[in-house]
This record gives C-alpha cells, sequence and structure tokens, in this order.
C-alpha cells in the first residue's frame, strides 16, 4: 500500500461524476485505499486535468 494522503477536502459534491473538491470519480473515491503509489499518482493526476476541464479549484485552491 502507499502513504500518498487522500486527496479529498471534504467538499463532495459531484458534475458529471467528477468531484469538484478533489477531481475524483466515484469509482476512484470507491476504491482509493486498494490501490498501488503508482495507481494512486495517475488518478491525481487525471483529477487535476478534471478540475482544471471544470475550471474547480478543489484541491489545487492552495497551489
Amino acid at each position: 500500500m502507499s502513504a500518498l494522503k487522500d486527496p479529498c477536502i471534504g467538499v463532495c459534491k459531484f458534475a458529471d461524476d467528477v468531484c469538484l473538491g478533489c477531481g475524483r470519480s466515484k469509482r476512484e473515491i470507491k476504491v482509493w485505499k486498494k490501490l498501488d503509489k503508482d495507481e494512486k499518482r495517475a488518478v491525481l493526476a487525471q483529477a487535476d486535468l478534471r478540475l482544471l476541464a471544470l475550471g474547480a479549484t478543489g484541491r489545487r485552491k492552495n497551489k
């Protein structure tokens, strides 16, 4: 298992099956704890792209 921190920021509002807080899909949120480090990194990269596409700041707000 991985030590990557769960990206949830407690917003949990969805648009087209994508959380506006963390950028993950509902399926990705559900399986997060079972993913290995490389899979989590891939999910986080996709989540960032989704947030940008949606114009949502989500977890990227403090960057």
